[in-house]
C-alpha cells in the first residue's frame, strides 16, 4: 500500500511540474490595482497550461486552512465517517467564534458557513490512520497530517501550494480523484457558490492564521460555455477586515482573464 501511494504521489508531482506556466500581465495589473501581495493561478482543465501571477509564490506551500473542508468532506464520505452531506452534527451549546455555527447542521450547510467545529468533529470520526491514508491517496499538497487529527490543516504540518490546489480541484471537477464518482458529485454539489446563464462557480475560502502574515485563500473552479477552469488564489491578510478581498480579487482575476 505504501509503495502504491508513493508511486501515485510521484505521478501527480510530475504532472504538476509538467504544466506550462504563462505569466499574465492582466493578472499583474489586477493585483496592482488591489494593492495586494499574493498569487493567482488559472488552469483550463484538459490543457497543459497555467496562467498566473507571481510564480514563485504560486509554487510555495502554505497551510490550507478552511479550503481543506473540500477534501475533508470527500474523505468523510469515502470512509463512512459521515453517511451523507445532510447527516446532522449536533451543536453542543458552547459559544462559537461565529453565531452562525451555534446550531445543529450537516456538511451541506457547514461548508457554506465554514463551520470549523463540525469539520473538526468529522476529522475525529475519521481518525489519524484513515486520514493519513486518504490525504496521501488524494495527492493533497505535502500529504502530511502530523499527530493532531483536528488541527493539522490549520497549524500544519499539512501544506499546499496554489498550483497544487488548482490541480486537485481540476481532478475533482472531472471525477478523476481515486474516489467513487457519487462521492465526488456530492461534494461538487455542496461546493457550488453561484450560477448564472451558461456558468457555475464552485469554491471555498480559507484563512490561515498560523503563519505571519496570515494567508487568505480562495480556491475553486468555474464551468463556463462548456469548459472548466480550476483556480486558486492566496494573499497576505493583515486584518480580519481584509477577508472579503479574497473573493473580490479572485473574481477580478477571473474577469481579467475573460471569464465570469
Amino acid at each position: 500500500m505504501k509503495r502504491m501511494l508513493c508511486s501515485a504521489l510521484l505521478v501527480l508531482a510530475g504532472h504538476v511540474q509538467a504544466l506550462d506556466w504563462q505569466d499574465s500581465p492582466a493578472l499583474d495589473q489586477a493585483f496592482a490595482r488591489a494593492g495586494a501581495t499574493g498569487t493567482f493561478v488559472l488552469h483550463e482543465v484538459g490543457s497543459e497550461q497555467l496562467q498566473g501571477h507571481n510564480r514563485r509564490r504560486a509554487e510555495t506551500r502554505y497551510p490550507p486552512a478552511s479550503t481543506f473542508k473540500i477534501a475533508n468532506s470527500l474523505i468523510g464520505l469515502a470512509t463512512g465517517a459521515v453517511a451523507s452531506v445532510d447527516e446532522v452534527f449536533p451543536y453542543d451549546g458552547t459559544p462559537r467564534f461565529l453565531k452562525s455555527w451555534e446550531r445543529d447542521m450537516g456538511l451541506r450547510e457547514a461548508i457554506r458557513v465554514s463551520n470549523l467545529p463540525v469539520y473538526q468533529a468529522l476529522a475525529r470520526r475519521i481518525g489519524l490512520p484513515r486520514m493519513r491514508r486518504q490525504v496521501a491517496a488524494l495527492g493533497y499538497g505535502n500529504g502530511e497530517v502530523g499527530t493532531v487529527v483536528d488541527r493539522f490543516w490549520l497549524d500544519g504540518p499539512l501544506a499546499i501550494s496554489v498550483v497544487e490546489q488548482s490541480e486537485f480541484l481540476a481532478r475533482l471537477s472531472q471525477d478523476r480523484l481515486p474516489l467513487a464518482p457519487a462521492i465526488q458529485a456530492k461534494v461538487r454539489e455542496i461546493s457550488l457558490l453561484e450560477q448564472g446563464p451558461g456558468w457555475r462557480l464552485y469554491g471555498k475560502t480559507g484563512w490561515a492564521t498560523s503563519v505571519e502574515p496570515a494567508i487568505g485563500w480562495w480556491v475553486g473552479w468555474l464551468e463556463q460555455d462548456g469548459k472548466r477552469y480550476s483556480f486558486a488564489l492566496n494573499m497576505d491578510i493583515h486584518d480580519q477586515a481584509e477577508l472579503p478581498e479574497r473573493v473580490a480579487l479572485g473574481k477580478a482575476s477571473l474577469r481579467a482573464l475573460g471569464l465570469l
